[in-house]
């Protein structure tokens, strides 16, 4: 087996005396779909958060493509370089264009011309399905556009991995499935996801593990046939319960 391309040891995270995260312990392989599951304020957006260094751990190791994540700015470039976000709310710049909104990271990070950001974006706007909105302003979209064009903003700097979290959590009911459908695309790709959300048919669909989470803690880790058919704990079952009668 292969070196995990994500490796969490031992994680914990404070905010003042509330303890967010406590002794998580997480691998992700190479294109691996794992998705992320719990009650409000289990951690399961700072766990992913802490991935990518937007929250630093108090204690515990975070490991991107083998590189521990820390203090050192060095190592903060590289795992930011490495890994897309996309959160519940899109984090567009309301006064640039769809395109302007794309190209701006791989211009200023990556250092591409104009042209190759110009290309990249267009492309990656054909993937996510909406090519025709590249001139517009994110004002102008639906909610489902616009969190498809800040998917395509995150794969314009070509990232390794991508978190997602609660990424539909913010869209009208009728707009989700378009966003789920272009992740079921990307992880069809063998794009390494880690997946924060509560939509149980794209976890069945598209993952390879499901974690619980309850109380900072990951509580249960399996397949998902095995999470949905039989979860292991009293708390996960309760869970599973109460989200599929929605």
């Amino acid at each position: 087996m292969s070196e995990p391309i994500i490796r969490i040891l031992n994680l914990a995270k404070f905010f003042g005396d509330f303890q967010a995260l406590s002794d998580v312990s997480l691998s992700v392989a190479v294109g691996e779909r794992m998705v992320i599951c719990g009650p409000s304020g289990s951690g399961k957006s700072t766990l992913i958060r802490c991935v990518n260094q937007l929250e630093r751990h108090d204690a515990g190791q975070v490991f991107v493509n083998g590189v521990e994540l820390g203090g050192n700015r060095k190592a903060l470039r590289s795992a930011r370089t490495d890994v897309g976000m996309v959160f519940q709310q899109f984090n567009l710049f309301p006064h640039l264009s769809v395109l302007d909104n794309l190209t701006l990271g791989p211009m200023r990070a990556r250092k591409l011309s104009r042209e190759e950001a110009t290309g990249l974006a267009r492309r990656y706007l054909e993937r996510v399905r909406i090519p025709e909105q590249a001139d517009k302003f994110p004002g102008q979209l639906s909610g489902g556009q616009q969190q498809r064009v800040a998917i395509a903003r995150s794969l314009c700097m070509e990232p390794k991995i991508m978190l997602f979290d609660e990424p539909t959590s913010a869209l009208d009911p009728e707009m989700i499935s378009e966003v789920l459908d272009v992740m079921v695309e990307l992880a069809d790709t063998g794009m390494t996801m880690m997946v924060v959300t509560h939509e149980m048919g794209f976890a069945r669909q598209v993952a390879d593990t499901m974690v619980f989470m309850d109380g900072g803690r990951v509580v249960e880790q399996s397949s998902p046939a095995e999470f949905f058919s039989s979860p292991r704990t009293e708390r996960g079952r309760t869970f599973l319960q109460q989200i599929l009668q929605h």
